[in-house]
């Protein structure tokens, strides 16, 4: 992973993980790497790391068990939610970026149909 210089770590670990769990690499209920685990994986502060997935469990999308470690939520809603957030997010760069480039609405959303893969959603 590639981290910018102009955020903070953690925070670009919490959308990192909230996107593991938005696509289902991590599985609502699955276990997730433990914070050495992680931090060997980015090459970060475990610090750093247990800071990111202290911010996931705040907003939901994992839960702590004493002795067993964290897990993805099983809510599906709260799941929904935050990759709803994610794709927003990516939305609102490109309309930023396309806007920019002088494109017109009609213009993105074409490009935009263009490059969705065929068969997949309409």
């Amino acid at each position: 992973m590639e981290f910018e210089s102009s955020r903070a770590i953690w925070l670009q670990l919490v959308q990192e993980f909230t996107g593991r769990i938005a696509s289902g690499r991590w599985a609502p209920g699955d276990r997730i790497p433990g914070v050495r685990e992680l931090a060997v994986e980015l090459r970060v502060n475990p610090n750093t790391v247990q800071r990111a997935l202290a911010e996931l469990e705040r907003q939901g999308l994992a839960r702590a068990e004493r002795t067993a470690g964290r897990f993805v939520t099983s809510d599906e809603t709260v799941i929904d939610e935050a990759r709803l957030s994610l794709a927003a997010e990516a939305a609102d760069a490109y309309v930023q970026r396309a806007r920019g480039l002088g494109l017109t609405l009609n213009s993105a959303r074409e490009l935009l149909a263009r490059h969705w893969p065929t068969g997949e959603h309409s």
